[in-house]
């Protein structure tokens, strides 16, 4: 039995995928941040990527300083609403704050961040200005966050900034590919309007840069250029059935998700196959979208999962089950998905290994492959000069984030092979005060 009803409008489907992190009210927040210790080794601001003073910004807000409180937050994390909300606090800030070795639970810092910032967000308060004109342009080819991220370091630096993004919205993964329940579309939006609103970088929407023609035309019209591509569609699993009707990708799937809300239409009995934190939100979705049943199938044991323990658990909170030790052989159908074949699986010898004579079939009515997103192969290998690892990944400077080609700059998902939204944050914001650097002195 499911644990949702399938929503059939708004109000039922933001019920069903209720804001997990709540925006705190003003006597939550000031209650919290009084619990705040003040460390003066600050473990907490060890462990965010973006280095956020937190201490001081949690002191900003016990003493009523909430605009003051936010513009600590955006010095160091232009990303500074989204990361509150949907980073994985419990193992970054949260997880490295003192009161986890006194069986106390942690400073909800996040809350607090996300509280600090959508306060000056909602007011509109004018935190930042663009930096006196260098008349030099610099071109960015992806909105995401370490695209945006990017944009408003360099118009604090005095750069003319145009964006070219592929999709009709900004932010990348923030609103495309996270589920709805870790952050709404509302506020995503919001603070990408508040930060544009700020410094005033162009977007110029529905413009993939795909060609080596228009990456010539970047490269004779802008001093520099950012890629900040992001990860491509759900890699194939180059097996039987995958392309029967009914079968999804995650990425896709999530991003329909956040699109359509309730006019998303899901299957009775759904196989999600994968364990990252991708397959956790493809599994709670489709649970939330009030899927009759729902099936995590990973080929390695629980322990072996790449998701954070906390994203499974609220995965199974959903109604979602685990399947595990299950190695996916092939999807049985005919026009249509019908099932999912597996062979059970061991460790020998410290290899993954499939037992013999131990097939068996899930029935299922759709599959939502989660099993990692392809490169942008196709785009960077048009770029001269352009050094990728093993993996795909450019190549960088690891103190400038400048790649082999001088005049591209890289951050996030194209550098990293895909992380967190703090960390194409952090890299946009390096990859500006490279740009910087580097024009400087050419």
């Amino acid at each position: 039995m499911a644990e949702y009803k399938r929503p059939d409008n708004e109000q039922e489907f933001k019920e069903n995928f209720k804001q997990k992190k709540p925006l705190m009210n003003d006597t939550q927040a000031h209650y919290e941040s009084s619990r705040c210790l003040f460390c003066y080794d600050a473990p907490c601001m060890d462990a965010c990527p973006t280095g956020i003073d937190v201490p001081l910004f949690i002191k900003q807000i016990q003493t009523g300083n909430t605009d003051g409180a936010a513009k600590t937050i955006y010095d160091s994390n232009w990303m500074g609403n989204a990361c509150g909300t949907i980073c994985p606090t419990g193992v970054l800030c949260e997880g490295a704050c003192v009161y986890n070795h006194q069986d106390v639970a942690p400073l909800l810092i996040g809350r607090l961040q996300n509280y600090a910032t959508m306060s000056v967000i909602e007011s509109g308060k004018q935190l930042y200005y663009p930096g006196e004109d260098t008349g030099k342009k610099v071109a960015i080819i992806g909105a995401g966050p370490a695209g945006i991220s990017c944009a408003c370091e360099l118009r604090t630096l005095g750069y003319t900034v145009d964006i070219y993004e592929a999709k009709s919205q900004p932010s990348g993964l923030t609103v495309h590919g996270v589920a709805p329940y870790k952050i709404s579309n509302e506020e995503v939006m919001a603070e990408m309007d508040y930060l544009q609103n700020q410094l005033g970088y162009n977007i110029i929407y529905n413009h993939p840069i795909s060609t080596k023609e228009e990456l010539t035309k970047l490269e004779t019209g802008y001093s520099a250029i950012f890629i900040g591509v992001g990860l491509g569609i759900t890699a194939p699993l180059n097996m039987t059935g995958e392309n029967l009707k009914g079968v999804h990708g995650a990425v896709e799937f999530i991003e329909e998700l956040r699109m359509k809300h309730s006019e998303m239409k899901i299957a009775q009995r759904v196989v999600v196959i994968g364990g990252g934190n991708t397959a956790m939100d493809a599994a709670s979705g489709s649970a939330r979208l009030g899927a009759e049943e729902v099936t995590l199938a990973y080929r390695r044991g629980k322990e072996s999962m790449g998701a954070y323990d906390f994203e499974y658990d609220l995965a199974v909170s959903a109604g979602v089950k685990g399947l595990f030790n299950a190695s996916p052989l092939e999807i049985v159908g005919g026009e249509s998905v019908e099932g999912v074949r597996f062979v059970k699986t061991e460790l020998v010898n410290g290899k993954l290994t499939n037992i013999d004579g131990s097939e068996f079939t899930v029935p299922c009515d759709m599959v939502i492959k989660a099993t990692g997103q392809a490169k942008q192969g196709s785009l960077l290998s048009l770029i001269d000069k352009l050094t990728l690892d093993e993996k795909t990944r450019i190549v960088v400077n690891a103190d400038t984030n400048q790649t082999t080609n001088p005049m591209y700059f890289a951050g996030g998902d194209a550098i990293n092979g895909g992380a967190e939204v703090v960390n194409g944050a952090y890299d946009g914001k390096l990859a500006a005060n490279g740009i910087h650097q580097w024009i400087t002195q050419n």
